[in-house]
């Protein structure tokens, strides 16, 4: 197991799938990022209220990086909720990418 993933679920059980693929996406972020992410907290959140129609789930993503913090979330609130778990966590990693990406293009415009 990657030591610096945490994976919580809220309102939802715990599933072996969606760890192998939160695990596989936090690899690729990590790739990207060259190694340098020191930890990440992952939280998927389901409604809490299953009998009503159209049920987006939550994703958020916490992690460290040497000198940064960053966090990016998807609510129901937003525009880009979404009904399928894996199409919330694919969208909240490619957030992510985006933000590591940012960051490293600030520091190689800073040397």
């Amino acid at each position: 197991m990657t030591h610096w993933l945490k994976i919580n679920y809220r309102h939802l059980s715990p599933s072996d799938a969606l760890d192998d693929r939160i695990k596989a996406l936090a690899d690729k972020l990590a790739r990207m990022a060259d190694h340098r992410i020191q930890s990440m907290n992952v939280i998927i959140e389901a409604p809490n209220k299953p009998h009503t129609s159209g049920h987006p789930f939550r994703v958020h993503l916490d992690f460290q990086m040497p000198g940064k913090h960053m966090a990016v979330s998807h609510d129901p609130g937003n525009k880009n909720a979404h009904d399928d778990v894996y199409v919330a966590l694919r969208d909240a990693f490619r957030a992510a990418e985006r933000q590591v990406q940012t960051h490293a293009d600030k520091l190689t415009a800073h040397h």
